[in-house]
């Protein structure tokens, strides 16, 4: 099959931008050939080297980019974004917990899984890390979904056993071994990979995070995925179920739960204790601006995090937007608050390679360079006017991408690419 060859101004990164120079070309060639990206050079060294550059594709009009990358959003929770009046544990009770008890029928559950991938890729979001429900169905439809998309995916079926609706508990099994079977069906098929997902350390006794922990143990290279720090009045419960704890993060400590390959949604109100024993497990924390804002849990310190895996994400529907544009255009905003300027090319690194790097996918997504899988979008500012006329205006290109971040939204995603494949333009 002959390559696929894309001309447009291509942005990536190698590595923090605070020590790697982003990898920038004003007008670039991106050779697809399988799913994979096999060359990326300048268009005059294109020519130079005796190719037709009327082969290539003309997207100069277009920022080419990773793809984005969502390391936490729920699958169940389309239909509740932007669900008023409430902080977490109430917002659980009153929107959350009713959207996923619809998940028991799985027709119901099945008709979700084709909309919940395209408001992702019409966001430019190419690989996420989500809940399911706790429903094992919920789980295999959204894998079988993404598996046809070609999508690269983290999900698994939410535990649950405690402090829930009845119809949303686990058995007396836990769920452990339905969870044990979506690992053998799905870990590793494709570019699929599960994550054993206890809700939050509220909503499981400790046989069951016990039993997760197990899960983790005999399937090497699975992920954990869990919620942790949010809220105070989560936070206090916690301490009231788990006396023996010294803190949040010691109950999954405690069960094995803190690994390599751990993402913990929030972590607003970790203590240096807490964030030092993360940083030692190697396991990330993940910023979700939109959903802290919304629902009042607090503002993420990530200067305090310089040590330790951090990674950022929409949490819909807790967050209010798909986009990671918007995403970071918050989590800018939460900076601020904080003392910190969070530069454009630190946001874009995060939502790219950083998050790639967070969930260990640092050497096959992240990058627009030779041997990364081919997940990219093209960004165009035209479809905002006012986004427009403010890039007019820029006089660099860190100041094109701050006013592309703060202004710009999913309407800015003029195409989104999986494994080599347009699965969305505009």
């Amino acid at each position: 099959m002959a390559p696929k060859l894309l001309r447009s101004r291509c942005l990536s990164f190698s590595g923090p931008p605070e020590t790697h120079a982003p990898d920038y070309l004003p007008d670039a060639v991106v050779e697809i050939r399988d799913g994979f990206i096999t060359s990326v050079q300048s268009a005059a060294d294109f020519s130079t080297a005796g190719h037709n550059l009327d082969h290539c594709e003309d997207l100069r009009d277009c920022l080419l980019l990773p793809g984005f990358i969502d390391a936490h959003i729920h699958f169940p929770q389309l239909h509740i974004l932007a669900s008023f009046g409430t902080q977490l544990m109430d917002w659980l009770d009153s929107y959350a917990f009713p959207a996923e008890t619809k998940f028991a029928d799985r027709d119901y559950a099945e008709a979700q899984a084709e909309p919940f991938l395209q408001a992702m890729f019409a966001a430019g979001t190419t690989c996420a890390a989500a809940f399911t429900s706790v429903h094992p169905h919920s789980t295999d439809v959204l894998m079988q979904a993404a598996h046809a998309s070609g999508m690269r995916l983290i999900a698994g079926k939410v535990l649950m056993n405690r402090h829930a609706p009845p119809e949303l508990l686990d058995g007396k099994d836990l769920g452990l071994p339905a969870s044990r079977q979506l690992i053998e069906r799905w870990h590793g098929s494709g570019r699929l990979q599960y994550a054993v997902t206890p809700r939050f350390a509220v909503t499981s006794t400790p046989q069951q995070l016990a039993g997760a922990g197990q899960l983790a143990v005999d399937f090497p290279g699975v992920y954990v995925h869990s919620h942790l720090s949010e809220n105070p009045g989560e936070i206090a419960e916690v301490a009231k179920l788990f006396p023996d704890a010294s803190s949040y993060a010691d109950v999954y400590d405690r069960f094995g739960l803190l690994t390599p390959r751990s993402l913990y949604a929030h972590g607003i109100h970790l203590s240096d204790e807490e964030r030092n024993l993360l940083a030692e497990r190697g396991s990330t924390v993940v910023f979700c601006p939109t959903s802290n804002l919304f629902l009042g849990s607090g503002l993420l310190e990530i200067n305090r995090f310089q040590n330790q895996k951090l990674a950022v994400a929409t949490d819909v529907g807790g967050g209010t937007s798909y986009s990671l544009l918007t995403t970071l255009a918050e989590g800018y905003k939460v900076c601020q608050l904080n003392g910190l300027s969070w530069s454009p090319f630190a946001a874009l690194y995060a939502a790219t390679l950083g998050n790639a790097r967070a969930l260990d996918l640092g050497d096959v997504i992240g990058r627009i360079a030779p041997g990364y899988e081919a997940d990219l979008i093209a960004l165009k500012t035209d479809t905002i006017p006012v986004l427009d006329n403010r890039v007019a205006h820029a006089s660099s290109l860190e100041e094109e991408l701050f006013a592309c971040i703060m202004l710009g939204d999913e309407r800015c995603v003029a195409r989104t690419w999986v494994n080599g494949n347009v699965v969305m333009e505009r």
